[in-house]
């Protein structure tokens, strides 16, 4: 059995940021600890949520160093290690390799650049081919501007160091990916609206922002499902998807880090050039949450949002 066959619920965890706008290492070991503690089994860390386009290559190996001794081995760790520049992500991946409890390296679809499919495939292969880390593949087209087809990654599901891939696209492509992919080849949806509908097609789980905010609710939703509660799992999630959705209403982070903000988790702002949340926003985002006025301003939310 690998790691992420023991993963359903993983989160793509912030960075927090102290007043001086450096890494926050005490808000992040309270943060992971109450999500490992409360369901979520595994991590993304150094992803798009993480913020990673505005860290420097050196914060983020100091990042992986202390997220690797937060998470002690207790849950599968993933590392964002991917570029548009396929070299440089071979050279850092090898890096984050020797990095204790980091167990796959995250390596997005080159953006940019916009490679074709023929392009995408040898970019993972040459990849997967040179590096000591099993590798994710994130499909994330909304932000890299071109799409790996469910052809190419069913293709690269063979390959014996591509591990899983996060996938941001339709549930026709996800369900056509599960149907076609290697034995040993895992599918997470990167959709928190597809996290239910993922697992009963198959797929492998959800790698989630939303759980940061509602990890109870989810953890619930999945074992729901496993007892065969579908009404309880079905009506957990449609609960959810407006939320999760409210969650994505600004640029990400910005929204999730003002809910833990107002839980006391002290994840702090975001850096440029993503905004925090303004006041108008804010009271936004709690309509949407169907949240207390003012509650994200004056900082009094419970950590379980459904109380």
């Amino acid at each position: 059995m690998t790691l992420l066959e023991k993963a359903d619920l993983m989160t793509a965890i912030v960075t927090p940021f102290d007043k001086e706008g450096e890494i926050d290492y005490a808000s992040l070991e309270r943060l992971t600890n109450y999500l490992i503690e409360h369901g979520s089994n595994g991590f993304v860390i150094g992803g798009t949520t993480g913020e990673t386009p505005e860290l420097s290559h050196d914060e983020k190996i100091e990042l992986y160093k202390h997220f690797g001794k937060i998470v002690n081995g207790r849950v599968p760790v993933i590392a964002g290690t991917g570029s548009n520049n396929t070299k440089e992500t071979i050279s850092f991946t090898n890096e984050v390799a020797q990095i204790d409890g980091i167990d796959y390296a995250l390596v997005v679809v080159p953006p940019y650049n916009k490679p074709n499919q023929r392009g995408m495939e040898a970019h993972f292969t040459t990849v997967a081919d040179n590096v000591d880390l099993p590798i994710v593949i994130y499909n994330i087209p909304g932000r890299t501007g071109v799409k790996m087809t469910q052809e190419t990654v069913v293709k690269l599901s063979h390959h014996p160091n591509i591990a899983a891939v996060k996938q941001c696209a339709s549930l026709e492509e996800l369900e056509y990916i599960v149907e076609h992919r290697d034995p040993n080849f895992a599918v997470f949806t990167g959709e928190d609206a597809q996290a239910l509908t993922a697992r009963v097609l198959g797929g492998d789980g959800v790698i989630s922002v939303a759980s940061h905010a509602y990890i109870d609710q989810m953890r619930q939703m999945y074992d729901a499902l496993y007892k065969g509660d579908y009404q309880t799992a079905g009506k957990l999630q449609r609960w959810l998807t407006p939320r999760m959705a409210a969650l994505f209403m600004f640029p990400s982070p910005s929204p999730v880090k003002a809910v833990l903000n107002a839980q006391g988790f002290s994840t702090g702002s975001c850096r440029l050039p993503i905004l925090p949340l303004n006041e108008d926003e804010k009271r936004e985002l709690e309509d949407a949450l169907s949240l207390p006025a003012n509650s994200l301003t004056t900082k009094n939310l419970p950590l379980n949002l459904g109380e």
